[in-house]
């Protein structure tokens, strides 16, 4: 069974970062805001990056990782701009 992270755009402009089993399932639950919380008062939302992982453990420190993250590194990752996430990385911790 496979598990992913995922990033998405609120309709405010904001980004949204969580992990689950059933990245469907979820999406709908988001869509219909059934999950109550941030995104629910920021629809609609859509989905911009997702990864699997093949434990539940690894999805979701990657979605901690992920939610430390400045907006540009954010923006990295959805284009899969690995050189400017390193970039952004090395400009933090100098």
């Amino acid at each position: 069974m496979a598990f992913f992270t995922y990033l998405l755009r609120c309709n405010d402009g904001s980004y949204y970062a969580g992990h689950t089993e059933d990245l469907d399932d979820r999406m709908a639950q988001h869509h219909s805001g059934a999950l109550g919380g941030y995104t629910a008062k920021r629809r609609p939302v859509s989905l911009e990056w997702s990864q699997d992982f093949p434990t539940r453990d690894e999805a979701f420190d990657a979605e901690r990782q992920i939610k430390g993250w400045s907006r540009a590194k954010k923006q990295a990752l959805i284009a899969g701009d690995w050189e400017r996430i390193s970039a952004l990385s090395r400009n933090r911790q100098g």
